[in-house]
């Protein structure tokens, strides 16, 4: 079988770079193309060079219908605002989508899961095996425990991130509005200050902590009568979450279309 022909968006930032290095070392995968914004100081580079690897010969393009077309897979951790504009493009050339962009509205994500109808998307804020598997013991938990239990999402990152909460609490916020049964945008409670009044039973809870260079820490807190328990994963190394986005973009061969998540791509959905 040949290899998934696999282009990065957002190949200038963080995780596009880290993408476009570990894409040489995975099997079943090569790198077909790079993008990024028009303007960006990064068109016309050579990708490999600009990851501090070597030369790839696959230049920084602004242009996705010139990549798109040699496509079997986007891998796309850039930002809403382009996330969503080449959704619609993808599913229009039957290329599937893997999504890492946090901070999408629900506008954002009603989009996506339309452009879902065309095309596998697979969307998730956090990429890694050990978040997602946190994520379903967030959710047995909240469905064992109930509403009695208060539930809290406590997070903290480096100082440059810029939405909040993360896409990460985000994610272990809904794990747990599934496991009661409810909607999390109904029961959510983003920020206190000041005479806040007693907590309103039911709510999930989020906090959110910003500083240094932390890579990312999420906390899952259940605080019952004398008792509480807590799920915690921290992110140590950055290469997780391309590691995972590469698994997920492997997962996406031959995919029926439609919108999933991690948990459908580690075999986790509906456990």
């Amino acid at each position: 079988m040949s290899d998934l022909r696999l282009v990065v968006v957002g190949a200038a930032g963080r995780m596009g770079r880290m993408l476009v290095r570990a894409i040489p070392d995975t099997l079943g995968v090569t790198l077909a193309g790079a993008l990024e914004l028009a303007g960006s100081p990064a068109v016309g580079q050579d990708s490999g060079a600009l990851a501090g690897g070597p030369a790839n010969g696959v230049a920084i393009s602004a242009d996705p219908a010139s990549v798109l077309h040699n496509a079997d897979v986007v891998v796309d951790f850039s930002s809403p605002a382009a996330t969503v504009a080449l959704a619609g493009r993808a599913a229009h050339a039957r290329v599937a989508h893997v999504i890492g962009t946090t901070g999408l509205s629900p506008g954002d994500l009603a989009t996506i899961a339309s452009a879902a109808r065309a095309t596998a998307i697979v969307r998730s804020g956090n990429m890694s095996l050990g978040v997602n598997l946190l994520a379903v013991l967030v959710e047995q938990a909240a469905r064992a425990l109930g509403p009695a239990w208060d539930a809290e999402i406590v997070e903290m990152h480096h100082k440059l991130k810029v939405d909040a909460p993360s896409g990460t609490a985000l994610l272990l916020g809904e794990a747990a509005a599934r496991g009661r049964g409810v909607d999390l945008a109904a029961h959510s409670a983003r920020a206190r200050d000041g005479l806040t009044g007693p907590r309103k039973p039911g709510d999930i809870g989020f906090a959110c902590l910003r500083g240094g260079t932390v890579i990312g820490d999420h906390t899952a807190i259940f605080a019952g009568f004398g008792e509480r328990i807590e799920f915690t994963h921290r992110a140590e190394d950055r290469g997780i979450f391309a590691r995972g986005a590469l698994a997920a973009a492997l997962w996406t061969r031959g995919r029926a279309p439609g919108l999933y998540s991690m948990a459908d791509v580690l075999g986790l959905a509906g456990a």
